[in-house]
């Protein structure tokens, strides 16, 4: 008999210690098509992980769950790649988020394709955690987190609204048509601002084509929903910064973002290379450093749980329109697509990632801010 590999039996060992079987038969282990698919992940780390899914080279019932099995015994921490390393070092070294590499990600992933992100979004396009508090179903759970956000900021018909990383409008159409305001949406997607246009069409409501750091006009009030993801550690003061000269000396800012137990620099390397290029999760001591004397901290609150039942309706809903959508959405395509989904499932399902909604105001909210749940 053959002896097994040694990359084989390196990672066989580490699904061991995650519970997790090659070739058995729970819903969580996975079938191995192709032999080359150890020595890859041992080399590779997350990236040959992620790759050999969409190569094919290996499958599994409950792609979440084995995604999650991994996370939950911190597999990902202990196996990495010489790409990994070197992403590193360019964190270190250079600014991934500057104002050149910042419509990389718009090009890239935002505008796939508004056809993609109907289909899977619902009935708004809205891509960020819904809030299901009270909510049964997706559309209902985006329509009560708008509906959240509007109330903390306290909107008031008349007032004046920013939305940095407005996306396709959603939220300033809402706040317009329910809370009577007017407001300005930037983005740095070209087919993003087109649909918000059109969707705001009639509305007291500007989209622009611009890119945040070049802000500079008064507002009764600051959104952002998704898109300090984007920032990047070298320009969390700066965003601050651009939102405090943005802001009404009496007015309030909602951050809304996904979020890291930990500080780093980068994203994982898959991510980077296929999702969301040049992101990364900030954490909480890099949000409180980064709006040190510049905000009052009104409230923080974390409903992070919610994002994996978000993700969930996601999947389901792309799932069923794969085969109406356009054919350049190939197989290849669809296995990434679902691995990205699974592997966001898993990060939030073991607490790994958070999901933040701040309030912060310039000098403090007169009496204390009291915040809407």
């Amino acid at each position: 008999m053959a002896a097994v590999p040694r990359p084989r039996r390196r990672i066989e060992a580490l699904l061991a210690q995650a519970g997790v079987q090659a070739g058995g038969g729970r819903e969580w282990d996975p079938q191995v098509h192709d032999g080359r698919f150890y020595a890859r992940v041992l080399a590779q780390g997350s990236l040959g992980l992620g790759e050999s899914y969409m190569d094919g080279w290996w499958d599994v019932r409950s792609l979440d769950g084995f995604l999650l099995h991994l996370l939950q015994a911190r597999l990902d921490r202990r196996v990495h790649g010489l790409a990994e390393a070197g992403d590193a070092l360019l964190a270190w070294l250079s600014n991934r988020q500057s104002r050149a590499r910042s419509g990389e990600v718009g090009r890239r992933h935002y505008d796939l394709g508004n056809d993609l992100y109907a289909a899977m979004l619902g009935r708004r396009l809205v891509y960020s955690c819904g809030y299901w508090r009270q909510a049964t179903g997706l559309d209902a759970a985006q329509e009560a987190k708008l509906d959240l956000v509007c109330r903390k900021l306290q909107l008031r018909p008349g007032m004046r609204v920013l939305d940095i990383g407005c996306g396709w409008g959603e939220a300033l159409k809402f706040a317009a048509e329910r809370y009577g305001v007017s407001g300005v949406g930037v983005t740095i997607s070209e087919e993003q601002a087109a649909f918000a246009r059109e969707l705001c069409a009639g509305l007291p409501v500007e989209i622009r084509l611009q890119d945040y750091r070049d802000l500079d006009e008064r507002f009764d009030a600051v959104l952002s929903i998704g898109m300090f993801e984007h920032v990047g550690v070298r320009n969390y003061r700066a965003y601050f910064e651009v939102v405090r000269r943005c802001l009404a000396g009496d007015g309030l800012f909602l951050l809304h973002t996904i979020g890291s137990n930990v500080s780093v620099r980068r994203t994982d390397p898959w991510i980077a290379r296929y999702i969301f290029p040049n992101s990364m999760l900030p954490s909480a001591a890099q949000v409180t450093r980064a709006s040190e004397g510049l905000f009052v901290l009104e409230d923080w609150h974390g409903f992070g749980a919610d994002y994996d039942r978000t993700l969930q309706a996601w999947h389901d809903n792309v799932e069923a329109a794969w085969e109406r959508l356009d054919p350049r959405y190939d197989e290849r395509f669809r296995r990434m697509w679902r691995f990205y989904l699974a592997g966001s499932m898993a990060s939030f399902r073991s607490r790994r990632s958070q999901l933040w909604q701040l309030v912060l105001s310039p000098r403090g909210v007169p009496g204390g801010y009291v915040a809407p749940r």
